[in-house]
């Protein structure tokens, strides 16, 4: 006689898996209880809705728990964009876009505007409480003007050219008051990359470099690059996921690492030599890839440690 299939024996193991996987969390959970995560979202993922979605959920999740996350936004192909509507020719140097006033005016408008609301929607949506705010806000970030040196291009005396960037800038100093308040409140602060330098000018800031900056100003445990790779790749085209700054250097003067990368690690370094914990670079095209990598053993993108 044989014994009748229990119905119910599919949905027990699903249970039991997601108690299983709750359980595996628990330590990450009581370790970064009352710490902050520094979020640095953009790339092909702020396009996408759904995975849009998926991030404002997962940072929602993220204050539930007890944690303070901070989030970073770029947006520098929506710039692009408004800039060619708008029939404003765009230059870049070193992959810095070169800004005048004009370009300046729009970059704010689109950073601090559209898309800073556009997230503080989302996380909403998903059920958190999120502020829109920009570097500007409460002095929160002193910038300075940041010049880059021209590829291939030569003065006499053999150095290479200097080439005014306009109003791109870098951080000087953080002033996290502002973010200390609004993390304090319960609620979560969503920050384009926009600074005030002394003279009282407006810069536009690369979006990694500010959310490294930032995470080093709060000593946070993590700053997270979102991207559109997995990670730090080896030239076996495998995921590397444990690196240090001499780990780094070598790999880049290998060329194991090269391009957009380089700038990428450079800040995840500065960031973990300056105060953060640890900095990671994982794919942000992942639906909920931040949470595998904070909550599991296994991780799902490259940590940087000092």
């Amino acid at each position: 006689m044989t014994t009748p299939a229990d119905p119910y024996a599919a949905y027990r193991q699903s249970m039991l898996d997601k108690a299983e996987t709750l359980i595996e969390a628990l330590p990450y959970l009581q370790r970064y209880a009352g710490r902050t995560f520094v979020v640095k979202y953009g790339g092909h993922a702020m396009g996408d809705p759904e995975l849009a979605h998926d991030f404002a959920q997962d940072i929602v999740l993220l204050k539930a728990v007890g944690i303070n996350p901070v989030v970073v936004h770029g947006g520098g192909p929506q710039i692009g964009r408004m800039l060619k509507a708008l029939g404003i020719e765009s230059h870049f140097v070193n992959g810095l876009r070169v800004t005048d006033k004009q370009t300046a005016e729009v970059a704010e408008m689109v950073l601090a505007g559209a898309i800073n609301k556009e997230l503080v929607s989302w996380i909403s949506r998903a059920g958190g409480k999120a502020i829109g705010i920009s570097g500007k806000d409460g002095g929160m970030v002193l910038a300075r003007k940041v010049q880059s040196k021209a590829p291939k291009a030569i003065e006499d005396d053999g150095e290479p050219l200097v080439v005014d960037l306009g109003f791109v800038g870098e951080p000087e100093k953080i002033d996290t008051s502002v973010i200390d308040t609004v993390c304090a409140a319960g609620m979560i602060p969503v920050i384009a990359p926009i600074g005030v330098g002394k003279d009282g000018e407006t810069y536009n800031i690369n979006a990694d470099t500010m959310a490294g900056s930032i995470a080093a100003a709060l000593g946070a445990a993590r700053l997270f690059l979102l991207t559109d790779v997995p990670g730090v790749l080896d030239k076996d085209k495998q995921l590397l996921t444990d690196l240090r700054p001499a780990d780094i250097a070598r790999l880049a003067e290998d060329g194991t690492i090269q391009g957009g990368m380089i700038p990428k690690l450079e800040t995840c370094v500065h960031a973990v030599e300056a105060g953060c914990e640890a900095a990671v670079v994982l794919d942000g095209r992942v639906p909920h890839a931040m949470l595998l990598e904070i909550f599991t053993a296994r991780g799902a993108g490259t940590l940087i440690r000092a």
